[in-house]
């Protein structure tokens, strides 16, 4: 799914009414509807909904979803700032529509009681939408710091008001704090970043029939993983083939007291479908990986820690889990580097050996994938201020060294050489557990030796892990969930994918 900056969306409207053919206003009628519908199915044991408006087409959306909803059969008391009367013009007709409505009250912002609002109300922000371009500040941002204080469950129509839909906003920035966000055709990048995505709550994407036309040829470099995209890229096993035809995978990590990391990283390649899956580790973990891996086999690498590191032709590397930074593997690894020219994964401790020396970023062969999480990220690249810069100056990187970035975050951020970003939307906080990153080098790892390309492996690789995290935590919780859960559920995320591709031919 393609991820459109307001002003495209703006357009994207625009072009709609103007070629489908079909009115300003009743496509706002149509987004209304998809929200009032939303809310009815999600909402049902809630009384009351009371609505906050304001003078653009966001409170346009706002007056007839509490027109709706009052046909519905709920309370819905509105509150609008009565010393503005000036609203665009759709917004106008909607609200001559609620004032027709005897059953519904119409209020200023000033007469709002905190007090008189019961626990089953519903609180829905329609104040500002995505033309918002200043932080809010007088009497809106007075009336939105009081909301935030409500325990009541609050849904933002489109946007948490306040918040801006492309770019990071100000640390002391007021934002309406939404448990839940509809939101129209498309993400919004705000949503996916941790600062300001903490503000949307739990998003819905919905559907109000933008002109396709307009949305397939309209050009963004943001995306948001989406089923029609994994759709494209899994591929299905062929009934005629043999372990040659799944590659060979090789993982490259471990040392005393870190074997485990290696264990993770190993077992979650096999589990992703390898052909032939060797580990390189130092002989103090043999015992240990060869009993929980029987099915992965074991080449020395040394005695405690990694000091040397084999080149084996046809083979994709994956290097890092449990590594540690030895004298003797960081030769190893510089060593391995200098001769290896193929794609290869790096991670965890290899990215840290690397970013010892900024020069040593060039060793890295083009096409690579790295999985540094925000601080190895850091290390290897330089300090942002704010994950927007984070994404930009990755974007920047991966076009400079030519290589794929797989930024580790909430909604992980995949970046290719051509400044591409792919947003990961599977996935909780149940993986927020030492281990978790050693299980996304072992799919991706596989997935490279099973001749996906380093595009399609992370997008894929990405979604798996956060898809097989999220079967976890309906099982066990978030809280309780192990990484080796996770590792558990990557054949029924198999299964899941084997159906749908099934079901859609």
């Amino acid at each position: 799914m393609k991820i459109l900056a307001a002003e495209n969306i703006r357009s994207a409207d625009e072009f709609t009414i103007k070629n489908k053919p079909i009115s300003s206003i009743q496509l706002m009628e149509n987004a209304a509807l998809s929200c009032a519908e939303w809310i009815f199915q999600n909402c049902k044991h809630h009384d009351t909904f009371t609505v906050f408006c304001g003078n653009g087409n966001n409170g346009g959306d706002g007056f007839a979803i509490a027109r709706m909803l009052y046909l519905k059969g709920f309370d819905v008391d509105v509150f609008i700032d009565f010393t503005n009367e000036k609203r665009s013009r759709d917004a106008e007709i909607n609200y001559s529509r609620l004032k027709e409505i005897s059953g519904v009250e119409i209020k200023d912002f000033n007469d709002f009681d905190l007090h008189k609002i019961n626990d089953e109300t519903v609180i829905i922000d329609a104040l500002f939408g995505t033309g918002l371009s200043r932080k809010l500040e007088g009497n809106y941002a007075k009336l939105i710091n009081q909301l935030n204080d409500l325990k009541q469950r609050k849904i933002s129509i489109d946007i948490p008001s306040g918040l801006f839909a492309d770019f990071m906003s100000e640390e002391d920035q007021t934002v309406f704090k939404a448990d839940y966000t509809l939101t129209f055709q498309f993400w919004k990048r705000s949503f996916l970043h941790p600062e300001t995505g903490k503000f949307a709550g739990k998003v819905t994407v919905l559907d109000i029939n933008l002109s396709k036309e307009f949305i397939e040829k309209v050009a963004t470099d943001y995306f948001v993983i989406d089923d029609e995209i994994i759709g494209k890229t899994f591929k299905e096993r062929t009934d005629f083939s043999h372990k040659g035809s799944f590659g060979k995978a090789i993982i490259v990590g471990g040392s005393y007291g870190k074997i485990g990391a290696a264990v993770l990283a190993i077992k979650s390649t096999l589990k992703t479908g390898a052909g032939l899956t060797f580990t390189i580790a130092p002989d103090c973990g043999y015992e240990i990986l060869q009993t929980t891996n029987p099915e992965a086999m074991f080449i020395y690498g040394g005695e405690k820690y990694v000091e040397e590191i084999p080149l084996q032709e046809d083979a994709v590397y994956g290097i890092g889990p449990g590594l540690d930074k030895d004298v003797s593997t960081k030769k190893a690894l510089l060593e391995f580097l200098k001769q290896v020219s193929e794609p290869l994964l790096l991670d965890a401790d290899a990215l840290n050996i690397i970013s010892e020396n900024k020069e040593n970023i060039n060793l890295i062969p083009e096409s690579s994938v790295i999985t540094p999480h925000p601080k190895e990220f850091e290390r290897l690249f330089g300090n942002t201020e704010d994950s927007f810069q984070r994404l930009e100056l990755a974007r920047e990187k991966a076009k400079e060294y030519q290589i794929f970035i797989v930024l580790k975050d909430h909604h992980t951020q995949i970046i290719n050489p051509e400044g591409t970003v792919y947003y990961n939307i599977t996935g909780n906080s149940g993986l927020a557990k030492g281990g978790s990153g050693d299980i996304l080098t072992g799919i991706i790892t596989s997935l490279l030796a099973q001749k996906y390309s380093p595009q399609d492996a992370c997008i894929l690789g990405v979604w798996m892990h956060g898809k097989a995290a999220d079967f976890a935590a309906e099982k066990f919780s978030k809280e309780a969930m192990l990484p080796t859960d996770v590792i558990d559920e990557l054949g029924n995320v198999f299964l899941y994918l084997n159906k749908k591709a099934t079901t859609e031919l």
